[in-house]
């Protein structure tokens, strides 16, 4: 049977949320489908109070709510949702009258530029838009005087100190995020990738220098505010190296501030008092790929 020219299911991806309007003939069958029958996204989100003489039930969620999921790309914020259709069962239980539906929906929202907005009518297939608003995220790592108060004007140190890196994201116009370091790598020469060099961060979030005996590094508690994170380093060279210079290369991820920390956004330090990995927020669980080193990708 012919689907009706009208958008089964259309989004509107606006500045902090998203709102959805499915029409009740879902499948163009005539049938129409229940309100209790449609959700949104992982956590199950309902629909707005429907009224049962309209054509279309409406959902409307922030962006981080619902269990929506985040990805990060280089030119990109994508939240990713499903609007699910789970039909109840009918009298008969030997018999199935509808067949449950899944129509993923993403929400594309670019880190520079500026770009105009507009209504976007999806398909059963992921369908990409736009929100009239300048997203920059702009991400910095400094080396931070002893109280923390200012950047340090010397990048000089002993063996024996300790490094105090601070990280920061600003953004504009943007909902609020937690800032996560994923993994940093200390060089002896400007190339990252080249050899000797040492990830003292690494597995999405843990500061396996901690664990190192008679080092004081660690992620600092708490944060000065969710988009920023703190950290200190113990001083090191590489062994046999006659250079004086150490060259540090981070590379930092953000997440919603709403969303909990989880394995793939934490900030983990090893405690010696307790041996056992720590968070810097949520639950111990989250740092145990520290020590067996499958942290999981998201």
């Amino acid at each position: 049977r012919a689907l009706s020219p009208r958008p089964a299911v259309a989004v509107r991806c606006q500045e902090g949320q998203l709102a959805v309007t499915v029409r009740r003939d879902l499948f163009g069958t005539g049938r129409g489908v229940r309100a209790a029958e449609l959700s949104l996204g992982t956590a199950s989100c309902p629909p707005l109070s429907p009224n049962p003489a309209q054509a279309f039930v409406t959902f409307v969620a922030a962006l981080h709510e619902c269990g929506s999921t985040l990805q990060v790309t280089s030119d990109s914020l994508i939240y990713r949702t499903t609007l699910f259709y789970k039909p109840t069962r009918s009298g008969n239980p030997l018999i199935v009258r509808a067949t449950p539906a899944e129509v993923p929906i993403e929400c594309h929202y670019p880190r520079r530029s500026n770009v105009s907005s507009g209504a976007v009518h999806p398909t059963w297939a992921p369908f990409r838009s736009t929100v009239a608003a300048e997203e920059r995220l702009q991400f910095s790592l400094r080396l931070m005087d002893d109280e923390w108060s200012r950047e340090r004007l010397s990048n000089g140190f002993q063996l024996g100190d300790s490094l105090r890196l601070q990280a920061d994201v600003t953004s504009a116009g943007h909902v609020p995020l937690r800032l996560f370091v994923d993994r940093c790598v200390a060089t002896a020469s400007p190339d990252r990738s080249s050899s000797p060099r040492y990830a003292f961060i690494d597995l999405r979030g843990c500061l396996l220098d901690s664990r190192a005996e008679d080092t004081a590094s660690a992620f600092v508690s708490p944060r000065p505010r969710p988009e920023s994170l703190r950290f200190l380093l113990d001083a090191f060279k590489f062994a046999g190296d006659v250079g004086n210079l150490l060259y540090i290369s981070c590379h930092l991820r953000v997440s919603p501030a709403a969303q909990a920390p989880n394995p793939w956004n934490k900030a983990c330090s090893f405690s010696k008092a307790s041996g056992l990995w720590a968070p810097l927020e949520g639950t111990a669980a989250i740092c145990s790929c520290c020590d067996t080193g499958s942290c999981p990708a998201p």
